[in-house]
């Protein structure tokens, strides 16, 4: 039976990008890139991209009046957040001084300047772009998007800030670029990466698949 998936559009994110990639591994269901709230709210699942300045993105999620759907779409419904759309799901940003959703505790710190300093003397570049290793948290039964993918897949990053949650059950992957940060957070019906899935080949994809079939 087909579902329908919820881009939602906010003004930020590498919207056409994450629609695709979720057409090609699930080519049976329905992928609306949507600002109509109620359209999210009917949605089966609904996906959260995000790509610039925190600031920017929740001041557009105001403006657009989808504070709200978004947030009962993280009460209510398979939901994936990506880059920014992780962050969101926080409290207090150092960038820009701007408080997130609050939907899950923990704040957004940016990268330190001494984290980044290496042996050699070089420093490590902020933002981190690229590829890098995602190691899945232990529990006591791998969470359902990560079925399929090694742990210590390699993923591809593009942020100056990361998500500091304050409970530790919150973590679902770390990664390290200096020091060890949150890359995945994982509650009930939300899964949200740091990382973005729609650019990350093979592992990338799979995580896509096993949300479009997940049922928390």
């Amino acid at each position: 039976m087909s579902c329908t998936v919820a881009v939602v559009d906010y003004g930020m994110g590498n919207l056409r990008s994450v629609a695709k990639a979720i057409e090609h591994v699930a080519p049976g269901d329905r992928v609306r890139i949507t600002s109509n709230a109620a359209e999210i709210a009917a949605a089966d699942r609904v996906v959260v991209p995000g790509q610039g300045a925190m600031p920017d993105c929740m001041r557009e999620l105001e403006v657009r009046g989808l504070r709200e759907a978004v947030v009962r779409a993280a009460q209510n419904q398979p939901f994936l957040g990506i880059c920014v759309g992780l962050q969101m799901l926080f409290g207090h940003a150092e960038e820009g001084d701007v408080m997130g959703l609050g939907i899950l505790p923990g704040r957004v710190p940016r990268f330190p300047r001494t984290a980044s300093a290496q042996p050699n003397g070089d420093r490590l570049k902020v933002p981190h772009m690229g590829w890098n290793q995602v190691k899945q948290t232990p529990r006591s039964s791998p969470h359902a998007l990560w079925n399929g993918i090694p742990d210590s897949a390699r993923f591809y990053f593009v942020h100056s800030y990361f998500v500091a949650p304050a409970h530790p059950d919150l973590i679902a992957g770390t990664t390290d670029y200096g020091i060890p940060f949150t890359s995945a957070v994982a509650r009930d019906n939300i899964f949200a990466v740091q990382f973005h899935p729609e650019k990350s080949a093979r592992d990338g994809l799979a995580l896509l698949a096993n949300f479009m079939s997940w049922n928390p």
